[in-house]
């Protein structure tokens, strides 16, 4: 498990904030890179996200349930035969885990929120 600073977040092994005076070019020039690709993954997770959500409304109207957990096991394998590193596979799979998680979660939501409407669109019968 990793440490955690003082703000729940990850421990900074440094004390000191980084100094844009002393810190290298080539590592604001890498740190930049490392911003882009992060702005990246997240449109990309988020368009996982929504086509996870559209699988979700497949499922629905099929009558299926929330887990599948065969398709979820293929991700995982699809994943970890992917990975060429230098992430290691179990370190990739919890990261995914957690991805297929947060989109299930997505999807019941939204199961959820339907079908309250369709049921306040209902109106209750009452006896003639």
């Amino acid at each position: 498990m990793a440490e955690r600073g003082r703000s729940g977040g990850p421990a900074d092994r440094r004390s000191e904030p980084a100094d844009p005076v002393t810190e290298s070019a080539e590592m604001r020039a890498l740190r930049g890179r490392i911003d882009g690709l992060d702005r990246r993954i997240v449109r990309l997770l988020n368009e996982r996200a929504e086509l996870g959500l559209a699988v979700g409304r497949a499922k629905a109207a099929a009558g299926r349930s929330v887990r599948d957990g065969e398709r979820e096991m293929e991700v995982f394998e699809r994943v970890a035969a992917a990975n060429g590193g230098p992430l290691p596979e179990a370190d990739l799979l919890a990261l995914y885990r957690r991805l297929v998680a947060a989109t299930r979660r997505l999807e019941l939501a939204e199961r959820r929120r339907v079908e309250a409407s369709t049921n306040r669109g209902r109106q209750p019968r009452t006896a003639p």
